[in-house]
């Protein structure tokens, strides 16, 4: 998608400019972590690129939403306005920088979730002292609850992504990235609401103009795809990545993507599980599916990137610990390090004995048993055994049939 850039500098043409990101980035001096964005020789060495990864899943909310949030916050203290509280919906990350950086400065703060919120995001919440009202089936009906609040109330409405105080707050990941890493050519961004793109493409073009900045979404919900596309690709269902489950992007951030993004990509939820456990394996980090966006699109097109200097943002580390354990599993699984094999053979005394012998002396570990008598279309003397196994790869799992096969047995693998 090739479309014209807008200078940032051109007098205010887009809502948020490279001078408010300046400010943001004195407010949140010293109240955010400026992290880490380094080299993944690994990665690069798989991916034929070199990568460098901003972690921003080691912020104290693991998320990179409450810079905006601190930015926001702070403007509403500095302008001096008489203020009963702050109210935000969101499905976590915002949730949880609004809460607690509406707690450092003494404010009360409601945060309106939507009720699939994973656990620990809403427990997270609470433990910074957030009333939190869980309302809605998605993100957009939580929104509309907290506006409706808001005005009751009388309540400071904290967009999670559609304010330019919040993209200005986003905005200085862009400019500690190009500081820490200046030769970066290349910057993919994960993508729900906008917010995030919008200021590390405002940053990033204020800095290095030429650079290519690629949004990525989930396949399921291409919200910004659509609204700068002209697609009309369904939006909705389960992901992975909920924090990037947006039906309707903003107003603000559409106007930016369109100026400063130079194209957007969609990932399906395999490359979203295989980057999450590409990271926890070799980055030896834990993030959740959005902010294994980045990564997730480099593994889908590892052509297009070829020789580039990448730079990812791990954006979000709060993923619920079973469905981490799962994502793990079905990894292990497409490794071929977890596998399956069916094995029939007939059913008498230390068959299984013999079985799980040359299972052992092939060098895989039997994780799970299953002895099949009448469930079964093998004639009534056999049994049919199902065995879960550790095993090293692909090529293991063939030596294990070939050694049960040799042994007597009949072993297939599915």
């Amino acid at each position: 998608m090739d479309v014209p850039h807008v200078d940032p500098s051109a007098g205010g043409a887009l809502p948020v400019s490279a001078a408010d990101i300046d400010a943001a980035a004195r407010r949140l001096a010293g109240q955010v972590l400026d992290t880490p964005c380094v080299e993944s020789r690994t990665l690069g060495d798989i991916l034929g690129c070199r990568v460098f990864l901003k972690f921003e899943n080691l912020q104290f909310t693991a998320s990179f939403k409450e810079r905006g949030a601190l930015n926001k916050l702070a403007n509403l203290v500095e302008s001096g306005q008489p203020l009963r509280g702050v109210i935000a919906a969101s499905a976590g990350n915002h949730a949880q920088g609004v809460a607690h950086h509406a707690q450092r400065l003494g404010l009360r703060a409601v945060i309106v979730m939507p009720v699939f919120t994973p656990t620990v995001k809403v427990e997270r919440t609470r433990g910074f002292g957030a009333e939190v009202v869980l309302q809605g089936q998605t993100f957009d009906e939580a929104r509309e609850h907290a506006l409706a609040l808001a005005g009751r109330e009388g309540l400071s409405f904290v967009h999670p992504y559609d304010d330019p105080l919040v993209i200005a707050g986003q905005g200085t990941i862009g400019q500690e990235m190009l500081r820490a890493q200046p030769d970066l050519d290349t910057l993919i961004v994960s993508i729900g609401g906008g917010g995030l793109i919008s200021g590390i493409a405002t940053a990033a073009r204020a800095i290095a103009p030429g650079i290519e900045i690629i949004g990525v979404q989930a396949a399921r919900f291409p919200s910004m795809v659509n609204a700068i596309k002209g697609s009309s690709l369904p939006c909705g269902g389960s992901t992975i990545a909920d924090g990037i489950a947006v039906g309707q992007p903003g107003r603000i951030t559409r106007e930016i993507v369109r100026a400063l993004v130079d194209d957007l990509l969609l990932v399906d939820e395999g490359d979203l599980e295989q980057a999450i456990v590409m990271l926890l394996e070799i980055e030896k980090t834990v993030v959740e599916g959005a902010g294994a966006a980045g990564l997730a699109a480099l593994l889908r097109d590892r052509a297009r990137f070829a020789g580039r200097k990448v730079g990812l943002v791990l954006c979000g580390g709060n993923i619920d610990p079973m469905l981490l354990a799962a994502i793990i599993g079905r990894g292990m699984v497409r490794a071929g390090r977890l596998a399956r094999i069916r094995v029939g053979a007939r059913d008498t005394p230390g068959m299984l004995a013999r079985l799980t012998a040359i299972v052992a002396e092939a060098g895989a570990n039997v994780e799970e048993v299953h002895h099949q008598r009448a469930f079964s279309t093998l004639p009534a003397q056999n049994a049919e055994v199902e065995l879960v196994l550790l095993t090293r790869g692909r090529e293991h799992v063939q030596d294990v049939l070939q050694a049960l096969r040799v042994g007597g047995f009949e072993a297939v693998g599915y």
